[in-house]
């Protein structure tokens, strides 16, 4: 063989060689895109499932484990938490359970109300109501059927699933608080009653949740939500929502000489006279 014969095959070989080398880093690239497609597919899959679960695990009411003084429902369907003999001072309060700043009020100051009631200091009367009737829905009907479904859960269970609708409580303007879960919240935190089903569905309440509302807007003057009363005077809403203030608040009431509050607190709504508007729910209808 010539030696020009020599190294044109010596040519052949090396393009050879390198179309093999071009074809196996071909494959390698394809190999690496499918193994990386799958780790992709693979990672979107455990994250669904994992925001699946904790929306699911986010969706289930848990019952308030801490220490309260016992809990009774009025006629009116409000409801009082206070020791045995404490009648004074009278914390009343007003609220939506679609109000996002009523959902503040519990987040920052909840607790506090509860343990006041529970060290004997104060009477707190929740006084639950539809603010939101003259919005559009989906806002409109949240507002009803919440504050029904409170009215329908019994007094023993009541504390707990009042916490639920705040911390369920949907994105403002969206639609929510849907007969499923008000009923499976229920049982959710140990309701039992035969009749607490067809009570939220069937918006047994809602006459009440009416006398409610027409009692703390007409009656009460009430303008907005959260709306505290403290021996029927407003208290601002930066006091009520700083734990310590409030506190102070309560236990300056509780150590004032008895006087002539300027509402019934913890009366009837048919037969309290009406009260100056609260100072704090403003902007709160939104």
């Amino acid at each position: 063989m010539s030696k020009a014969a020599r190294e044109r095959s010596a040519r052949e070989r090396l393009a050879a060689e390198r179309k093999r080398q071009a074809a196996r880093a071909k494959q390698r690239r394809l190999l690496a895109i499918v193994i990386g497609s799958v780790v992709a597919v693979a990672v979107v899959v455990v994250g669904t499932v994992l925001i699946i679960e904790q929306r699911n695990k986010n969706n289930t009411a848990v019952a308030y484990d801490g220490q309260l003084a016992p809990v009774s429902r009025q006629d009116d369907g409000s409801i009082v938490m206070a020791k045995q003999g404490v009648e004074k001072p009278v914390l009343e309060v007003f609220e939506d359970f679609q109000c996002p700043i009523c959902k503040d009020l519990e987040e920052s100051s909840g607790k506090t109300i509860k343990q006041l009631a529970y060290e004997g200091k104060v009477k707190v009367v929740f006084r639950p109501f539809h603010l939101f009737g003259q919005q559009q829905d989906p806002i409109k009907i949240n507002s009803l059927r919440s504050a029904n479904a409170a009215l329908c859960a019994p007094a023993d269970k009541w504390v707990s699933y009042h916490d639920a609708l705040f911390e369920f409580q949907p994105r403002e303007g969206s639609e929510g608080f849907a007969p499923d879960d008000l009923v499976k919240w229920g049982k959710d935190i140990g309701i039992t009653d035969a009749g607490w089903e067809s009570c939220v569905r069937d918006m047994e309440q809602e006459s009440k949740v009416q006398q409610m509302t027409n009692y703390a807007l007409q009656q009460r003057g009430v303008e907005g939500t959260p709306a505290l009363f403290l021996d029927g005077r407003p208290i601002d809403n930066g006091v009520a929502m700083n734990p310590a203030t409030l506190r102070a608040t309560v236990d300056a009431a509780a150590a004032a000489p008895a006087a002539s509050p300027s509402a019934s607190p913890s009366g009837s709504p048919s037969g309290s006279p009406s009260a100056s508007p609260s100072e704090s729910g403003e902007g709160s209808e939104g």
